[in-house]
């Protein structure tokens, strides 16, 4: 092992094997990538199921063959990997201390890092709900582990709360493996998941989905022995009066993902509030010079497509500040206005040139809308949709012509048509 390398990538995921191969065919060829799991692919490992891949390679994947496509194309390349390593800490200086039981405790020195560290699930213990601490709730992820990785049944009778894409996915699972999924609970008016999977994971089987609605209690001591779902109101607080009572032994948790974003934090790199990913410019770079970001641990994405696309964008990033090293910017940022939840990147550096793709998703469904790019009072783009969802990312491209009539902030919003 050596000490020093010109690119080190924390996460051996669909982010960090796409990163690794974008940076290698740009020039660079000392790359490490640092993966804590004993094998590469990341939680692609455990999504049995198809649909992977429709966007990239034109076909049906399941998880294990699109990150297979990936391995493969790291290990044809010779870069360097460590498995069964977890980093402990990194500095603005790109200094990262590791560990794992070959070397036991090194530090490693980067010309520049890339964060590939994904996300994990939100906790029942972020949502509050009452009861006691039964067997039998499991996060959506840890149930398809079980399932589709260990051999095991988590339960035989199941409720699952939250309309995330995991979520919904468990529920056609567990169904498939013998299971009785009686509902999926949403407390906001509109599903977080793809549509296509409202479709082929609980239409498809006859599950109901209930918006507007959660769970106020869970029963049982040793185990679980049932729940309670109550509507809530819009300010979504439970409406007395309006419980159900499930029969069950399992709940499921699919109640949203967080950026792995411990390591960013620590080293001083500035979080976004709204995506919980660092703040980065459109090449993907972070405050911290040097320092990439991309995939899950920057936004969370509907498609792992999109990650792979991203990632590759971050690795020549990284190659190129490798050969060229640090430039002077002039950035400009980019804000999400009236009816936007976020934008990616928050800022654009003028001085890169080419368009630049910005990602947004909205905060509530909207039908026959306007989306609107604008510098002050001049509109740069302007985009008619017939519906948007949160939980289906949205793109528009800003062209190089468009940026340089930018002389300040750039917003987006979005308008109903009356």
């Amino acid at each position: 092992m050596k000490n020093t390398y010109d690119i080190v990538i924390i996460g051996g995921g669909p982010a960090g094997l796409a990163a690794a191969i974008s940076a290698y065919d740009e020039g660079v060829k000392d790359i490490l990538i640092l993966e804590r799991e004993e094998r590469l692919g990341g939680i692609l490992n455990q999504c049995i199921h198809n649909g992977f891949g429709l966007t990239r390679f034109k076909e049906s994947l399941s998880g294990p063959e699109y990150a297979a496509r990936f391995v493969d194309e790291v290990e044809s390349r010779g870069i360097q990997v460590m498995t069964e390593t977890t980093v402990l800490s990194l500095t603005k200086e790109k200094q990262i201390t590791a560990m794992n039981s070959t070397y036991g405790v090194f530090v490693l020195q980067a010309k520049a890092v890339i964060l590939a560290m994904g996300c994990r699930e939100r906790s029942r213990g972020a949502l509050n709900v009452a009861g006691s601490r039964p067997a039998g709730v499991y996060s959506a992820g840890t149930a398809q582990k079980y399932v589709n990785i260990k051999g095991y049944m988590p339960g035989k009778s199941v409720v699952i709360l939250g309309s995330g894409d995991i979520g919904l996915i468990m529920a056609r699972r567990m169904t498939l493996e013998g299971a009785k999924v009686h509902a999926v609970c949403e407390i906001m008016p509109y599903s977080s998941g793809l549509k296509r999977n409202i479709a082929q994971c609980l239409n498809d089987f006859d599950i109901p989905l209930y918006l507007n609605h959660t769970i106020t209690k869970i029963e049982g001591e040793k185990r679980v022995t049932g729940v309670v779902v109550s509507e809530v109101d819009k300010d979504k607080k439970p409406i007395p009066g309006t419980e159900m009572h499930f029969d069950c032994d399992t709940v499921l948790f699919s109640v949203g993902l967080i950026p792995e974003n411990e390591l960013t934090k620590s080293a001083g790199i500035p979080l976004s509030p709204r995506t919980r990913g660092a703040v980065v410019y459109q090449n993907r770079e972070t405050e911290t010079d040097g320092v990439f970001a991309c995939g899950n641990v920057l936004q969370v994405h509907d498609l792992v497509d999109f990650v792979s696309e991203e990632s590759e964008l971050a690795g020549r990033s990284a190659s190129s500040y490798v050969k060229n090293g640090k430039r002077e910017r002039n950035a400009v940022s980019v804000v999400n206005g009236q009816n936007i939840g976020y934008v990616v990147p928050q800022k654009i550096d003028k001085n890169l040139g080419g368009s630049v793709k910005l990602f947004f998703r909205v905060t509530n469904t909207f039908r026959d809308c306007t989306i609107t790019v604008k510098c002050g009072d001049k509109i740069l783009l302007q985009r008619k949709k017939r519906i948007v969802v949160p939980g289906e990312m949205e793109t528009l491209l800003l062209t190089e012509e468009k940026l340089a009539e930018v002389d300040g902030v750039i917003e987006i919003i979005l308008e109903e048509s009356v």
